[in-house]
């Protein structure tokens, strides 16, 4: 557990960059969208989470840590070509004006990616992008910022097109050996995802530089009394855990992902970020855990 954790590190060292003091609620550093009052980044984060919460909407075999980190590079790339505080993660574009509207880069940028990943959700889409232009005045800014969103988008989905996450997962051979995995009662419910970790990371090098310790034996004395704490504590009518352990245990049984994303929202609420830093944020959010999930089913597979 230890080592996954690490991968958050690695990843944000890569960026090699700080959020910058003097942040503000306004989503625009030039006066072109002073009329701006929803952060661009957090709406489309929000959009994003209705989709992947909408039945049958995520494909089965594809992850949305992947959705969410795509969308995010996007955005962060299409803000960061204009405003150039940090270091882009993919996107050079040459002679971007600093005049040019982040927030409608980051609405082209993130329109042109889900509906790209979901494009059963066009028609709400393209609303939605309409309606967040409408609030910016027409002119130049706009239009180069629109310009961004379109280039950074296409090149961001360019470079994962081909990142293995469309491969058709691989059967699962279990073997009715001790210590080899089984699908367990009530409901047997089988594997998944076991391509997931051939999948290219989104900042890490490699998914097996986190891989942690070997298990113990079956028959030491540490792993006898995991097995015995564990089924203590995970019975449907353990006696031993807590009503708190209840909640924690239901609460972080559902998509982990969404949680974060979601605290994530409210720690850029919280704290006045800027589109910039919001941007930031949420593509590093994301990016970790876009990676821990690879490196997750790497691990959990060997």
């Amino acid at each position: 557990m230890r080592k996954m954790l690490l991968v958050a590190a690695f990843m944000c060292a890569s960026l090699r960059a700080q959020i910058p003091t003097g942040s503000t609620t306004r989503h625009e550093q030039s006066p072109t969208n002073a009329s701006q009052s929803v952060n661009p980044v957090i709406e489309w984060n929000r959009t994003l989470l209705v989709i992947v919460r909408t039945a049958g909407a995520q494909p089965a075999t594809i992850h949305s840590t992947r959705s969410f980190a795509i969308l995010h590079a996007a955005i962060f790339d299409s803000v960061n070509n204009i405003v150039g505080g940090f270091t882009p993660y993919l996107v050079r574009l040459p002679g971007v004006s600093p005049q040019t509207s982040q927030v409608a880069a980051a609405d082209q940028a993130a329109h042109d990616v889900l509906l790209s990943l979901y494009p059963v959700f066009q028609t709400s889409l393209d609303q939605e992008l309409q309606q967040d232009l409408e609030l910016i005045p027409d002119g130049k800014p706009k239009s180069d910022g629109i310009a961004v969103g379109q280039t950074v988008a296409a090149e961001i989905l360019s470079l994962r097109a081909n990142d293995g996450s469309g491969v058709t997962p691989p059967p699962f051979k279990s073997k009715n050996v001790p210590g080899f995995y089984r699908s367990t009662s009530p409901d047997f419910t089988p594997v998944d995802f076991t391509q997931w970790r051939e999948v290219t990371p989104f900042a890490i090098v490699n998914a097996r530089k986190f891989l942690p310790d070997s298990p113990p034996a079956l028959t030491d004395k540490e792993y006898i009394q995991d097995l015995a704490e564990v089924r203590s504590i995970g019975e449907i009518d353990s006696t031993t855990r807590t009503p708190e352990q209840t909640v924690i245990g239901t609460f972080w049984g559902g998509k982990i992902q969404n949680y974060w994303n979601e605290i994530t929202q409210t720690a850029a609420i919280a704290h006045n970020l800027n589109v910039e830093q919001s941007a930031r944020l949420f593509a590093l959010v994301n990016f970790a855990m876009a990676d821990t999930t690879i490196s997750f089913f790497e691990a959990k597979y060997v």
